[in-house]
């Protein structure tokens, strides 16, 4: 199967943009697990039993969504990507092609404060495109997009060598 499917859907665009997802969540996860263990160990000490079991399930998802939407809506303000989306050569930016401001960053990253929206957020782009194949649900909502801006993994070519003297 090519990239570009009978429907039009380029699912090479929507792997690197899971990709750059997962390595992005790697990111954050680091900073989370050491916020919870703070929490965690905080609340057992204190003998507060019952907020483990609740903290595991509400508050994790939590202090993990609101760190994620931050992160996301912060370097796409700043470098038109995350560090993920740069190891793609992925490159978020407006519909007419200006830079990305922050209204429209929190608007099309506010599905990535919990799993299940940003899940519907994907299925439903993917499933109802609009004119730009490349949109999320809340990418169109805010008028963005998300380009390949260069190929993934590509070496940076070295300088020419210097000429003969």
């Amino acid at each position: 199967m090519t990239a570009d499917s009978s429907l039009g859907i380029d699912f090479n665009h929507w792997i690197y943009r899971f990709l750059a997802l997962l390595i992005d969540s790697v990111i954050i996860g680091i900073p989370v697990y050491i916020i919870w263990n703070f929490v965690f160990w905080s609340i057992f000490w204190s003998g507060d039993w019952w907020l483990i079991g609740y903290g595991s399930w509400l508050i994790l998802p939590f202090i993990f969504g609101i760190i994620q939407l931050f992160y996301f809506v912060i370097l796409d303000v700043a470098w038109g990507a995350t560090i993920g989306k740069r190891i793609f050569g992925l490159k978020v930016q407006m519909t007419n092609g200006s830079k990305v401001q922050f209204g429209q960053a929190f608007l099309r990253n506010l599905s990535k404060v919990y799993w299940l929206f940003l899940l519907l957020d994907w299925i439903i782009g993917i499933a109802t495109p609009g004119p730009d194949k490349r949109q999320k649900y809340t990418d169109r909502m805010a008028g963005t997009t998300v380009i390949q801006i260069k190929q993934a993994f590509a070496a940076v070519s070295p300088p020419p060598p210097p000429p003969p003297s």
